[in-house]
């Protein structure tokens, strides 16, 4: 399996939270993990950044924000150019999939923890 270089925005240090979660499943899966959160902080060796990082060869934005809290996200995601963006329970956002598809950017409603344990990440 190849590894697919993922960025968790709404990434979190909280335990009981998805992101935390996702992060943690992805690193366990072997994928390549970049963490953008609220808090700076690691999860399973993943340094959590606070600030729209330059980034290149992202397959993957897997995204833990509500629809309001995207806003802000919506040019640097377009420019980071990835494969696609999955918008997991509680992040979907019409306005935000139109954007993307304009960007040939495939959009995935789904939640990423499944896809995972599923083996259909």
């Amino acid at each position: 399996m190849k590894s697919k270089k993922t960025l968790v925005l709404g990434a979190s240090v909280r335990p009981e939270r998805y992101a935390f979660m996702a992060v943690n499943s992805l690193v366990e899966k072997g994928h390549s993990v970049v963490g953008i959160g609220h808090t700076v902080g690691e999860v399973a060796g993943v340094k959590i950044q606070t600030k729209h990082i330059p980034l290149k060869n992202i397959d993957t934005v897997t995204l833990y924000l509500n629809p309001v809290r995207q806003r802000e996200y919506y040019n640097y995601i377009v420019g980071l150019k990835p494969k696609r963006v999955i918008f997991n329970p509680g992040t979907e956002n019409p306005e935000f999939y139109q954007l993307l598809k304009a960007n040939n950017i495939k959009v995935d409603v789904a939640c990423t923890l499944v896809l995972l344990s599923t083996n259909q990440y």
